[in-house]
């Protein structure tokens, strides 16, 4: 596990990240998430060690990274934003030298290596020059070197960033493997990405964290449930029929093709003990009405529109979490 506990870093007068305190527990995927500007890279910088806090501590492993700076960095594998490579080394020589430099012992690394290379889908690759290896290749030859010694935990910086549909869905497949595996940090300016992969997510603005959560809670809409239908019943009969249910709030229509058909978002409240659940209410009105059910699916909230109501306006008050 790794821990910052009321992390401040400044620039003169520039206050880059504030009293940040955040925890990825053991085994998680945690998404750090934040607008241009949020302290997200000064956050990962002083995480792994590259950067010193002005005030604050980082634990890993219950170790403090100033008292300890050796042991911490152990433990931990970092891919920068831009990784650090050697365009004029081949695959296996560059990960040999990472591996010396994270101290492997000498007798282990060609078999540690291979491990490497299998796990990040490169063994094929490792005799090539990574200057001549496409954008693809060279960010997974970043992950790589972050394994080197097999720390616990891992911290990506934009791991996804510039790479082709294809290697983006290469890369995201690559970290939920190492997620079993290791703790994750990484962050990501792609939302979709960090709500598919993460268990977990921190939300920074303007230096300061607004909301830490797992991905359940921070998603979870409460009281309300939102469901998506499409029924076979035109809008003008269909739609006051909606409305007159005791449990929806609010009835959206969507554009379709067939105007025997309607497609519709339900606002709904979430419990209503007299009338039934949203659905059995709904089930009891198209069987009344003799209309099928071509569609019906429950939405969640998404992690776009939570980290927009967190993030918006000037002024950000902290969220319980």
């Amino acid at each position: 596990m790794i821990e910052l506990r009321g992390i401040t870093k400044r620039y003169g007068t520039v206050e880059a990240v504030s009293n940040l305190s955040f925890r990825a527990p053991k085994g998680q995927l945690v998404g750090l998430l934040g607008q241009n500007g949020a302290g997200k890279t000064t956050t990962l910088n002083i995480l792994t060690g590259y950067l010193p806090p002005t005030a604050g501590q980082v634990l890993v492993d219950g170790l403090d990274m100033l008292a300890q700076p050796r042991e911490c960095k152990r433990r931990i594998g970092y891919l920068p934003e831009r990784p650090p490579l050697y365009d004029e080394m081949t695959v296996a020589d560059y990960l040999r030298f990472c591996c010396e430099l994270k101290e492997v012992q000498r007798r282990d690394i060609p078999r540690h290596i291979d491990d490497i290379l299998n796990i990040c889908g490169l063994t094929e690759e490792r005799g090539r020059l990574i200057g001549h290896l496409s954008k693809g290749y060279r960010q997974r030859v970043g992950v790589a070197q972050a394994l080197c010694g097999n720390p616990p935990v891992l911290v990506l910086d934009e791991p996804t960033v510039g790479l082709d549909p294809r290697q983006v869905v290469e890369i995201r497949e690559l970290m939920r493997e190492l997620g079993k595996e290791h703790t994750v940090i990484f962050s990501s300016h792609l939302l979709p990405e960090i709500q598919q992969l993460c268990q977990r997510v921190v939300i920074l603005h303007k230096g300061k964290l607004v909301r830490e959560a797992d991905m359940s809670e921070l998603t979870d809409t409460g009281n309300v449930i939102r469901l998506r239908v499409s029924i076979a019943m035109p809008e003008r009969q269909l739609v006051p029929a909606l409305k007159s249910l005791p449990c929806v709030r609010r009835v959206k229509t969507l554009p379709t093709m067939d105007a025997e058909v309607t497609e519709a978002l339900l606002e709904c409240d979430a419990a209503d003990k007299p009338h039934g659940t949203p659905q059995a209410q709904l089930f009891r009105l198209l069987c009344g009405l003799d209309a099928p059910i071509n569609m019906l699916v429950q939405q969640r909230d998404t992690l776009e529109a939570a980290f927009l109501r967190l993030t918006a306006g000037d002024t950000i008050q902290q969220e319980e979490g």
